[in-house]
C-alpha cells in the first residue's frame, strides 16, 4: 500500500474536517439573527462542541491504537457527517447545543488517529513533513468554508451548507474503507492499550498538555470568532468577510507545510530537542504580537493583515508539536496525541465560552484579543521546556530513531 495516497487521503479527510467545522462559524452571522441568539449564547453554541470533541479525544485515540485506523476513521467520520446534516435542522438555542455536543463526541480522535496511520506508515524523518500537509490542509478546508458557505446560503439559506458538507463526509468513508488496510504498515502499534498510568505520571506529558491547551486559545479564536469579529467588530459585509476569514487559513495552509519542512530540516541540524523547539518558540511569540497590533488598530485591512499573520506564524509551530507526540509517544502516538488534544480542547473551550462574556462585559470585540495574546506567550515559555528525546515509554526508545 503506497503511503503517499494514504497521506492523500487524510489530507482529503483533514479538509473536510475543517469544511464542516467552520461552517457554523461562517454562518453565525445570519444562524444568530434567525434563531435570536445573543453573543454569550453564541460562545455557549460553540464551547458546546469544543467541549465534547475534547472529552472524546482520549479514548477514541486509544481506540485506534488497539483496534486500528480503519474502522475507527470511518466511524468517526460518518457520526460528525450526521451530525452536521442535523445541524441544518435546528430551529432554536437548546437543541442547537445538544447537536453541536453530539457533533463534537463524533469528530473528537479524527486528528490523533490520523496521527496514528502516519506513525504506522512513515519513518521518523517524514512524520513531521506529512502532519505538515494534513495540518495545512486542514487551514486550506479553513479558507474554503467562507468562500463556499457564503454563496451557498445567499443561493439556498444557511442550512443547506450544512445537509451538502454532511454528504460529502460520507463519500470519503465509502473510498476510505474500500482502499485502505491497517494490515502491512512497516511501523504497527503495539497490541496492548497504553499505560495510562504511567502516561499521565509523566511530567513531560503535563508540560506538552499545558502547552497545546495555551496555544488552543489562538487557534480557536479564528476557528470559532474570527468571522462574527469581522462581520460586527469591524463592519465587515458578508461578502467582505468571506474574502477576509479565508486569509489566514489560505496562509496557513502554507505555512503548515513549511512547518513541517522546517521541523525536519532542524531536527537534522540541531537534534530533536532543539530542533522540535526552535520552531514552536519562535511562531508563538511572533504570533501574540501580531495578535496585539491587531487588537490596537482600527483600520480595516491593516486588522486583516495582522490577523493572517497571527495564524500564519502560529501554525508554523503545529507539525512540530504533533510530531513531538509521535516522537515521544511511539505505538502509543494516538493515546498521546489525543491526550494532547483534549487539553487544547479545554484550553478552547474556555475561549470560545469566555470570548461571548468578555465582549458583553466590556462592549468590544477587541478585549478579548489581550488575554488570547498572553495565552500564546505563556505557551511559548512551555515549548521552551519540552524534550522530545525523552521517551514516555523507555522500552520503545529504539522504534522510534
Amino acid at each position: 500500500m503506497n503511503r503517499h495516497l494514504i497521506l492523500a487521503l487524510l489530507v482529503a479527510l483533514s479538509i473536510i474536517t475543517f469544511l464542516d467545522r467552520l461552517c457554523i462559524s461562517v454562518a453565525g452571522p445570519r444562524m444568530q439573527a434567525d434563531l435570536g441568539i445573543p453573543p454569550e449564547q453564541w460562545g455557549v453554541v460553540l464551547s458546546s462542541f469544543v467541549l465534547a470533541y475534547g472529552l472524546f479525544e482520549i479514548p477514541t485515540g486509544m481506540m485506534g491504537d488497539r483496534s486500528g485506523q480503519r474502522g475507527v476513521l470511518t466511524r468517526i467520520v460518518l457520526w460528525w457527517s450526521g451530525f452536521t446534516a442535523l445541524t441544518g435542522s435546528i430551529q432554536s438555542f437548546l437543541p442547537l447545543v445538544v447537536t453541536r455536543f453530539l457533533f463534537g463526541a463524533g469528530e473528537a480522535g479524527a486528528y490523533p488517529n490520523m496521527s496514528g496511520v502516519v506513525r504506522r506508515w512513515f519513518p521518523v524523518h517524514e512524520r513531521a513533513r506529512a502532519q505538515g500537509f494534513i495540518w495545512g490542509a486542514s487551514r486550506f478546508g479553513g479558507a474554503l468554508a467562507p468562500l463556499l458557505v457564503v454563496p451557498l446560503q445567499r443561493a439556498y439559506g444557511w442550512r443547506a451548507s450544512f445537509w451538502i458538507f454532511g454528504v460529502v463526509g460520507v463519500v470519503w468513508c465509502a473510498v476510505w474503507w474500500l482502499y485502505y488496510r491497517d494490515e502491512g504498515a512497516p511501523h504497527p502499534p503495539a497490541a496492548h492499550a497504553a499505560p495510562a498510568g504511567h502516561m499521565f505520571r509523566s511530567p513531560q506529558l503535563w508540560l506538552i498538555c499545558a502547552m497545546y491547551g495555551s496555544y488552543a486559545w489562538g487557534s480557536w479564536f479564528f476557528f470559532s470568532w474570527l468571522p462574527t469579529f469581522l462581520v460586527k467588530g469591524r463592519g465587515f459585509t458578508e461578502s467582505e468577510m468571506a474574502v477576509a476569514a479565508s486569509l489566514p487559513f489560505l496562509l496557513g495552509t502554507v505555512s503548515n507545510i513549511a512547518g513541517g519542512y522546517i521541523s525536519d530540516a532542524s531536527v537534522r541540524r540541531w537534534g530533536l530537542r532543539s530542533g522540535r523547539r526552535r520552531i514552536g518558540v519562535v511562531s508563538l511569540v511572533v504570533s501574540a504580537a501580531a495578535l496585539l497590533f491587531a487588537a490596537t488598530t482600527a483600520e480595516r485591512n491593516l486588522t486583516v493583515v495582522f490577523l493572517t499573520l497571527s495564524f500564519a506564524i502560529m501554525d508554523l509551530m503545529l507539525p512540530s508539536a504533533w510530531a513531538i507526540c509521535l516522537d515521544i509517544g511511539g505505538s502509543h502516538s494516538g493515546a498521546v496525541s489525543g491526550a494532547m488534544n483534549t487539553a487544547g480542547q479545554l484550553g478552547g473551550f474556555v475561549c470560545t465560552l469566555v470570548f461571548g462574556y468578555v465582549v458583553k462585559y466590556f462592549d468590544s470585540y477587541n478585549a478579548p484579543l489581550f488575554g488570547i495574546a498572553g495565552m500564546l506567550l505563556f505557551a511559548a515559555f512551555l515549548f521552551s521546556r519540552i524534550d522530545a528525546t525523552i521517551p514516555l515509554f523507555p522500552k520503545e526508545t529504539t522504534q522510534n530513531a
